[in-house]
Order: C-alpha cells, then sequence, then structure tokens
C-alpha cells in the first residue's frame, strides 16, 4: 500500500509539473519568445503584459466609442476601429497588439494579403477564437477537410439559379418595407425616420425567407436573440480570453449560455419542420431545404455528410452573416446617396431606365451598372467586415519572412480600403466612378483586385456574397423607384465596428414619397 501511495504521488506530481511547465510556456515563456522575435523583425507595440496583453485597453475603447459620435465624414477609421488605428498611428505600418498572451501583428501590404487569402491551409482562422466562436461558427469557422466537405454541399444552394428561386422572396421582403414606408408618408408626402430599424429587419426578413421558406416567422426569433448574444459578448470582451470562462458565473455569461440552447432548439425545431415539409411537399425551394437535399445526396454517394449539429451551425451562420451584411450595405448605401445627390439621381435614372415604375426582376439587376459601382464604393469606405484574422499553426513562410507558430495575422480590411497609397489621395472621398472599369482598374496605377477584399478572397470568400449583393440590389433598386431621401437634422454619424459596421445611433434620414 504505501508502495502504491509513492506511485500515486510521484504521478500527481509529474502531472502538476507537466501541466504547470505548458501553462508557463503559455502565459509567459512563449510570449516573450515572440516578443523577443517581433522585436528582431521591427514589429513595434507594447510589450507584453501578463495574462491579457492589450486586452483591456482595447476594452476599454470599444466601450467609449459606443457613446460618442463624429462629423459625417467618410474617413472613418478612427472612429470604427478606436484601439487599431490608436496603435497604428502610434507605432507606424509594422506594428503589433497582444490579444492574451497571443501577439497579432498587421499585415497591410495587397500582395501579402493576397497570399494569405490564397493558402488557407498554412493561414487559418484563429481556433479558438474566443470572441467570434462565441456569436458564429458554422462554414467560417472550420478547416481542412470538413470545410471542403461543407463547401461542397453548401455551395448548390448560392448558385445562380437558385438565386433565381428565391428572388421572389427577397422582392416580397422589399415590397413590406417599402409599404410600411409609402404609410409613414401618406399624409404629407415626407418624413424624418429613422431607417435602420426598418433596413435591419428588412435583412433579417430577407435572409429569413430566404433561407427557410414557410418557416420564415420561426427563423424571425433568431433576430433578437443574435443581437443580444453580441451586446452580451461584447460585455464579457475581458473575460473571453481566460481559460475556462465560460463558468464565470457572471450575469451576461449566464444569460449569454441559455441563448446558445435557446438558438439550438429553435433552430432544431425549424429542421426538422422543414424535413416534413420537403416529405409532404417534394421541393427545396429556399437555403435551408437546398442544403438538406445536397447533405441527402452526399450522404447516399459517399456515407457521410454533415450532421445535425453541423446543419444547426449553418443554419445559424446563414442567419447572422446573411442579415449583419446586407443590412450594413444597405443602411450606408442610403446614407452615402442621402449626402451626394447626384448619384442618387443618376441612380434612380437608371433604376426607372431598366424597371420603370413596375416590378423589378431577377434579370434586369445585372443591367444596374451605377448601382453598381456605387455599391462597391459603399463597401470600400464601410465595409461589413473591417477586419480579419488568420493565425499560424507552424513556421510558415509568408513573402520572403519565415512567421512563427502562435502569431496571429490580421487583415485590416478597413485600413487597406482606405490606404491613400493604394486609391489615392481622394481615398475618403465617395467617387463610385473608380470602379466604372471593374474593381481591377479601380485602384491607384491599377493595383489589381487584391486591394478591394470586403467579402474576403481566394479560395475562403463568403460563400453568400453574391446573394447580399442580390438583396442589396433589390432593395435600393425599389426603394429609389418610390422614394428620394436626404439626411436629417438629427442624423449622428456612428460607424462603429462590431460583428459588422451598423450605425451606433441610428440612421435619420427624411423619406419623399415620389
Amino acid at each position: 500500500m504505501e508502495t502504491m501511495g509513492k506511485v500515486a504521488v510521484t504521478i500527481v506530481v509529474a502531472l502538476v509539473l507537466r501541466w504547470g511547465w505548458k501553462l508557463l510556456n503559455w502565459v509567459w515563456l512563449k510570449p516573450k519568445k515572440l516578443e523577443k522575435w517581433l522585436r528582431d523583425e521591427g514589429y513595434k507595440g507594447n510589450s507584453y503584459r501578463f495574462p491579457l496583453g492589450d486586452l483591456i485597453e482595447l476594452a476599454s475603447m470599444i466601450k467609449e466609442g459606443k457613446t460618442k459620435h463624429i462629423p459625417v465624414t467618410h474617413d472613418i477609421t478612427s472612429y470604427a476601429l478606436p484601439f487599431d488605428h490608436y496603435i497604428i498611428s502610434k507605432f507606424g505600418k509594422k506594428s503589433v497588439t497582444w490579444f492574451g498572451p497571443k501577439p497579432r501583428i498587421y499585415i497591410r501590404d495587397p500582395e501579402l494579403i493576397k497570399e494569405i487569402l490564397l493558402r488557407p491551409n498554412d493561414f487559418q482562422k484563429l481556433h479558438p477564437d474566443p470572441f467570434l466562436d462565441n456569436i458564429i461558427r458554422g462554414l467560417i469557422a472550420t478547416e481542412g477537410h470538413k470545410w471542403a466537405k461543407h463547401r461542397k454541399i453548401i455551395n448548390p444552394a448560392f448558385n445562380l439559379q437558385n438565386l433565381k428561386i428565391m428572388f421572389s422572396a427577397i422582392r416580397s421582403s422589399c415590397g413590406d418595407m417599402i409599404h410600411e414606408w409609402e404609410h409613414l408618408t401618406a399624409t404629407t408626402g415626407s418624413i424624418e425616420v429613422d431607417v435602420w430599424p426598418h433596413i435591419d429587419s428588412l435583412a433579417g426578413d430577407m435572409i429569413s425567407r430566404a433561407a427557410f421558406g414557410s418557416c420564415y416567422e420561426d427563423g424571425r426569433k433568431i433576430f433578437d436573440i443574435h443581437k443580444e448574444q453580441l451586446d452580451l459578448a461584447l460585455q464579457m470582451l475581458s473575460i473571453l480570453y481566460i481559460p475556462g470562462r465560460r463558468f464565470i458565473p457572471t450575469k451576461a455569461n449566464k444569460k449569454f449560455n441559455e441563448n446558445v440552447n435557446e438558438l439550438r432548439s429553435i433552430l432544431m425545431a425549424i429542421i426538422n419542420k422543414r424535413k416534413k415539409l420537403e416529405i409532404i411537399e417534394g421541393k427545396c425551394d429556399d437555403l435551408l431545404g437546398i442544403l438538406l437535399e445536397s447533405n441527402k445526396k452526399e450522404i447516399e454517394e459517399h456515407g457521410v455528410g454533415m450532421s445535425m449539429e453541423d446543419v444547426i451551425e449553418e443554419c445559424n451562420l446563414f442567419y447572422i452573416a446573411g442579415s449583419e451584411t446586407t443590412a450594413n450595405l444597405i443602411v450606408w448605401t442610403m446614407v452615402c446617396l442621402s449626402l451626394h445627390q447626384d448619384w442618387q439621381m443618376r441612380a434612380r435614372d437608371e433604376v426607372l431606365h431598366v424597371f420603370g415604375k413596375g416590378e423589378v426582376d431577377f434579370e434586369g439587376l445585372k443591367n444596374l451598372k451605377i448601382i453598381t459601382m456605387i455599391l462597391n464604393e459603399v463597401l470600400r469606405l464601410y465595409s461589413p467586415v473591417s477586419m480579419t484574422t488568420r493565425a499560424t499553426h507552424k513556421e510558415t513562410k509568408l513573402g520572403s519572412k519565415m512567421i512563427p507558430s502562435g502569431v496571429l495575422l490580421s487583415l485590416p480590411v478597413m485600413h487597406v480600403h482606405h490606404d491613400p497609397e493604394i486609391w489615392g489621395d481622394d481615398v475618403h472621398e465617395f467617387k463610385p466612378e473608380r470602379f466604372s472599369e471593374g474593381i481591377l482598374n479601380a485602384t491607384k496605377e491599377g493595383k489589381g483586385s487584391s486591394a478591394f477584399f470586403p467579402f474576403s478572397s481566394g479560395p475562403r470568400i463568403c460563400i453568400g456574397h453574391n446573394l447580399a449583393i442580390t438583396e442589396a440590389k433589390t432593395a435600393m433598386a425599389m426603394v429609389l423607384q418610390h422614394f428620394s431621401f436626404e439626411l436629417s437634422p438629427s442624423y449622428k454619424h456612428s460607424p462603429f465596428a462590431l460583428i459588422a459596421l451598423p450605425p451606433r445611433f441610428g440612421a435619420h434620414l427624411i423619406l419623399r414619397k415620389i
């Protein structure tokens, strides 16, 4: 017995030493080693501070920024991304920040960005990502063989033919918003209204109808839960990088976990209901139906497809990524056209030339050249995704440098889109004509398309980007058919980056029926 006791003590001591060494290496030895490498390579930034790095400062700036607005300008990086702007302004383009014990370097060279996005197996998403993994999973977060399989299964839902099938649902949602605005302006012909809640609701309605078809009313329940989840995640930002943080008994943490379970229950109910409808109706004319049919085919042909949990995560992704991206694009397009009335008139003339006052149709959208230019310029100035991050999981060559394992690579979409060296001295001006000859020729001195990546690029380009553009074109065409609009005196400019780039204090415009 005594011998067994000694063996047990030895094992316990060995385990404690082993895990203690791993912990010490994770929170101190490896960060300090990486810090030395970064200094030797010329990167500047705050020294690593145990255990949270720059997260306290980041959380503080986000909290402070949420209470402010700025003068109306398209030069928004200092407001939308206050912490990143502060770091880059203070330490230069070759700067570094610390997300807990992990250093994050900024990559602003379009060619290096292109290389990173073309090599998804070498430069993967951050896993785990304590912030995003709590909000959004699915295809956007998977890697390797699982990502390839899921992408193959999901792809059919976003092909051109199926976008045509879903178009009537998109148009119906836009029509509902137009009728609501016509009711608001019926008495006086014009009215001041915060269009953001309407557009936010429209985007949720469009993706609900497109994704869940006849089950879309159930899908709408997801809308409010996601909004609350994002707010709760921001409240918990300073503890998200603490191991085991989900067990910390804060009120926000408890509510967050309750919402996760509720979302799963709602989505499972929608999926089961959709399966029953498919058996009865024998058709799949929405994203979920097409996904289920494609998954069934994959299982029949190869024996393995997506699990129920996988399908739930993809439905969750449909909703949050689809609605956030589209809502942001539409609202900032209306703000920009309110500021630049000449472009609003040109866009309306084009819409009336293509559709008249009649019904907007899918085939006609490809003839909206001016609106396409406008949307691209809005995506450049107010990109829905203002920052994306990749990570090295082994020593990896990038350009002429070897990047050690454990380094985060921040691709600051907004900073690249607002870089005068790439776009010219007029970089902060609203000039859709820069896209008149397409994306390839939009940059200064024809630097190519790698400097414009609002939906990412390469193999992992956003699978739903064509759906988002279709929704935005349809919404703007129908709005321009029926209304003119301008900024209200009460408008407060507040493009504040969260997951996307919502107007923090809304978008107060004056709508006029035409």
